[in-house]
């Protein structure tokens, strides 16, 4: 029976900051653990979502493909999807967002993910290069991101909201992705607007955090030496 209440996570924040991009799971076994998620790949191999069970890519170029089982990821989170349906003000848009969420659900303190599908007026998106060692740190990764503007796009966000409680084992407040439904077009999301569609919800009340101990950059590293959240939330945005 499929957990809807977990929220599964592997690696942390703090894992991609100082450059420790590795992939220490499949696809397939992050898959295990839910039906829909985001992530990216080893060496940060563009950003990863996952809809109805299919793990799309999109890489530096802003191209969208399907992803093996054996693709790895350093970071992703997974769970399996139940959302509820929430009322949102037409062409809502990003800036107005977590206003109109936390009018419906005191939800400020806890684990949640949101899922919009439909009509966007706009939409801000970006991706990096597949990196290589030695890795450069994240802050350095993203100096060369590459940003994409879509407009009048029919698609779906997949997001998760994580507490201030979490800054540096994710990323504090949302983090989102967003593709196309005719894969023209996805990403990290940045920012959107005029949206109009379906709005969902869906609550955790257990959280599975995977560690990658099986790395040794990971079991070697001093993270008491990087500016872990400083950096998350500099670069998330």
């Amino acid at each position: 029976m499929q957990n809807t209440t977990q929220l599964f996570q592997n690696g942390t924040g703090a894992i991609v900051v100082p450059g420790l991009f590795d992939g220490t799971l499949t696809i397939k076994e992050l898959m295990e653990n839910g039906n829909t998620g985001i992530g990216s790949g080893d060496g940060l191999d563009g950003e990863l979502i996952i809809i109805d069970n299919k793990p799309y890519k999109i890489d530096g170029d802003g191209i969208v493909s399907i992803v093996n089982d054996d693709f790895t990821v350093p970071f992703g989170n997974a769970h399996f999807a139940d959302y509820e349906d929430v009322s949102v003000t037409p062409n809502l848009n990003s800036k107005d967002m977590s206003d109109v969420i936390f009018k419906h659900k005191p939800f400020e303190n806890t684990q949640f993910s949101i899922k919009l599908h439909g009509q966007f007026s706009h939409v801000t998106v970006r991706s990096v290069y597949k990196q290589t060692k030695p890795y450069p740190n994240l802050i350095q990764t993203a100096e060369n991101e590459h940003v994409f503007e879509g407009d009048n796009v029919t698609g779906t966000i997949i997001g998760y909201y994580n507490p201030s409680p979490f800054s540096q084992i994710a990323v504090k407040g949302f983090h989102m992705h967003f593709i196309a439904d005719d894969l023209s077009i996805g990403g990290h999301l940045s920012k959107f607007s005029g949206f109009n569609g379906h709005f969902g919800i869906q609550l955790f009340n257990d959280f599975k955090l995977r560690l990658p101990v099986q790395n040794n950059d990971f079991l070697n590293h001093n993270f008491s030496k990087d500016d872990i959240e400083g950096s998350i939330n500099k670069t998330e945005r």
